[in-house]
């Protein structure tokens, strides 16, 4: 069992899968909780979101900001692709952007994104 794992980073430059602002994704990233118990359970929990930046981009250090609202709240993640945690991500949706950051989707008035639907 001396194989390492692969990252999320090595599979995506191997597939040619490339993460872009404007693409509506769910994050999927194990969580440890203690129960009352004192055990320690894992379990899989998804955060779906419009990426809205991506930096550093086939670097080890690559990271990708997804935003999402909640309840009337903005929340914002970054997510950095070479976290073990992760264990997948799925794309949603494709907007097409003319922009490399998406922070105009902060405001309270918001653009609209032209929006492609995969499979």
């Amino acid at each position: 069992m001396a194989e390492k794992k692969a990252t999320l980073a090595e599979q995506a430059m191997e597939q040619d899968f490339e993460l872009k602002p404007g693409m509506t994704v769910r994050v999927y990233q194990k969580i440890k909780e203690l129960n009352s118990k004192g055990e320690e359970k894992e379990r899989v929990q998804y955060f779906e979101g419009i990426i809205i930046a991506r930096k550093h981009q086939k670097e080890k250090g690559a990271t990708i900001t997804v935003r999402k609202v909640s309840d009337g709240v903005g929340v914002e993640k970054i997510f950095p692709l070479n976290l073990p945690t992760i264990t997948k991500i799925e794309v949603k949706k494709i907007a097409k952007v003319n922009r490399a950051k998406l922070n105009y989707l902060k405001t309270p008035y918001k653009k609209k994104l032209k929006e492609t639907t995969i499979r």
